[in-house]
């Protein structure tokens, strides 16, 4: 008898485990909400997926990336956050400070990973960077000191620097420090810096012009959804004053613009990974502080340079990351 139900036991512990075998493990889903198109930035999203990769998940295999573009139409991005949530996606990646506060407002729940924002705390989307709070962590590129390396990059390109014209919008989140950091830097430089905001596109020809006419050596471009938009007129416009520029994002410069000296948007999308593999392994957004950036980048576009006659310090071509010829 003894034997008999020991034999029993057995065989339900047999079946049981068989069972538990043939159920398909559940494949972790990610949302990868974007304001752009896939073809803008795609060393961005590969930089995603090698972290993944980094980390034992392949995509098709083991994880699946629900990918949501607006293309441009930042109207759209309620509406495909929303989608990405009806989908019970177990945690959305979102590249840039437009997609996180869509999918904030679409889910208090499922957790955000912020891919990069210039000050979440200024933004509304955590509480402090080493407590988040809520369902939303990430990295953040906010870097005050990078504003005073631009103005010093910029007295190497220009040795007889004396007048920078800034432009930007002082209340966007991230800026104030930035300015602050610009002013000190400028103290320290013997540069004179004329202000010009930008509060709607139709601002930056009149500050080009403003510069222009104010004598300005060079320009300094500071982060900006406004300008980002226009970023081909804005370099465009450089060319035509023809004042050394440099700017915030990579892209300015590989649409024509002289200069880009700061945060390296990969690096931040491939650290994106860790953040998404520790919320799948249970961890809470709350839980996971916000990371600054330690990766920077110095890019130089010389056909920028020859279309406004500027000679580049062999001293400086030497440092860049990347040179576009």
């Amino acid at each position: 008898m003894i034997k008999r139900l020991l034999w029993l036991v057995t065989l339900v512990v047999l079946v049981s485990t068989f069972a538990e075998a043939q159920q398909p493990r559940k494949v972790p889903r990610i949302g990868y909400l974007g304001a752009t198109s896939r073809s803008t930035n795609p060393a961005r999203s590969e930089a995603f997926r090698q972290g993944l990769r980094d980390l034992g998940y392949v995509e098709g295999k083991n994880i699946v990336i629900e990918y949501r573009f607006a293309e441009g139409k930042l109207d759209r991005l309620p509406a495909l956050a929303s989608e990405l949530v009806r989908l019970k996606v177990d945690v959305v990646l979102t590249g840039g400070p437009i997609a996180t506060r869509s999918a904030k407002q679409a889910t208090a729940t499922i957790p955000i990973v912020m891919a990069y924002d210039d000050d979440p705390v200024g933004s509304g989307f955590v509480a402090s960077l080493a407590r988040p709070g809520d369902n939303i962590t990430g990295l953040s590129t906010l870097a005050p000191e990078i504003s005073g390396k631009q103005l010093e990059l910029l007295k190497e390109v220009v040795p007889k620097l004396s007048r920078v014209a800034v432009l930007g919008n002082a209340i966007q989140p991230g800026n104030p420090q930035a300015l602050r950091e610009i002013n000190l830097a400028a103290d320290a430089f013997g540069v004179q810096l004329q202000y010009l905001e930008i509060q709607a596109p139709k601002d930056i020809e009149t500050a080009f012009h403003a510069a222009s006419k104010g004598r300005a050596d060079a320009i300094l471009v500071m982060a900006s959804p406004i300008t980002f938009s226009q970023r081909r007129q804005v370099a465009g416009l450089a060319v035509k004053v023809r004042l050394p520029t440099i700017y915030s994002r990579p892209e300015y410069v590989e649409d024509g613009g002289l200069v880009f000296y700061g945060v390296s948007y990969t690096d931040l999308f491939r650290r994106a990974a860790t953040y998404v593999d520790k919320i799948l392994k249970g961890t809470k957004p709350a839980d996971l502080p916000v990371e600054q950036p330690i990766k920077f980048e110095f890019i130089i576009n010389l056909k920028a340079a020859k279309q406004i006659g500027l000679t580049i310090p062999p001293n400086v071509l030497a440092r860049a990351d990347k040179v576009i010829r």
